[in-house]
């Protein structure tokens, strides 16, 4: 497999287009296969069992195609099936965990008030609570699932102002906002809310993602095996999804260049 081979990118749907975009910028001269499952989205609502059967037809598909590496744009996926992946394919598997880490360390040794907004799954599984327990005795978490964010960005709502506005504040007026430090985005899907959160939050609270760090890790990765792209080459990305619909092809195309 050669370093112009290109690097597979899946989600449930079209949240990991935002990982793609950060990808995109960091790694321009690298080529893109991203297959969004909007077909079978959300997986935050599924059992682990389902998520795993989904992840495996994708990532077979993409090894067929020759793909070098491939990274789970999803936090639910990674959480369900990273390790089983990773035993059964022998290229770099990467994938992505709620950024609490980041989130923690913003305070430089003083405790930390964080909530995590992620899919129903994610944060009922293994390794969340594995994550969250390296934090929460130093630092006050809270666990925020959030299944309509997902369902608003599937649905072509996302420039709905005000069903946006009135679905955050749905899940986040429980919070003593003036007091909170951060806001994790723990799935891929909430980066496109970005905008919508700052307007949400006070200024002093940070939204924290793991996209950035997801690219630099792959880039990481591809580097210590050879296998980053010649800088002669020209990068790009092709977009596939599990619904055929015209309307999800040019959703996804609009979310790329948004």
């Amino acid at each position: 497999m050669t370093s112009s081979a290109p690097v597979g990118v899946f989600d449930s749907g079209l949240g990991g287009i935002s990982v793609v975009r950060q990808i995109r910028t960091d790694l321009p001269h690298e080529r893109i296969l991203y297959f969004g499952d909007s077909a079978n989205a959300p997986y935050g609502t599924k059992t682990p069992e389902q998520v795993r059967d989904l992840s495996f037809r994708i990532v077979e598909d993409f090894v067929e195609q020759g793909v070098k590496a491939v990274v789970i744009a999803c936090n639910t996926a990674t959480s369900s099936a990273v390790q089983e992946l990773r035993e059964h394919y022998d290229i770099p598997i990467i994938g992505m965990e709620p950024a609490l880490k980041v989130a923690c360390d913003r305070g430089h040794g003083e405790r930390q008030s964080v909530i995590v907004a992620a899919t129903p799954l994610t944060l009922r599984e293994r390794k969340f609570a594995a994550l969250m327990h390296r934090f929460e005795d130093a630092h006050t978490i809270h666990k925020q699932p959030c299944p309509r964010l997902v369902e608003i960005v599937e649905r072509g709502e996302l420039d709905d102002h005000d069903l946006v506005m009135r679905t955050l504040h749905d899940y986040f007026d429980q919070y003593d906002l003036a007091h909170t430090d951060s806001v994790v985005l723990g799935c891929t899907h909430f980066v496109f809310y970005r905008d919508y959160f700052r307007e949400l939050l006070p200024n002093n609270v940070a939204i924290v993602d793991g996209n950035e760090g997801t690219a630099r890790h792959l880039e990481v990765v591809l580097e210590s095996l050879g296998k980053l792209a010649p800088e002669e080459q020209d990068g790009g990305v092709i977009l596939r999804n599990s619904d055929p619909g015209e309307r999800i092809a040019e959703l996804a195309q609009q979310l790329l260049e948004r």
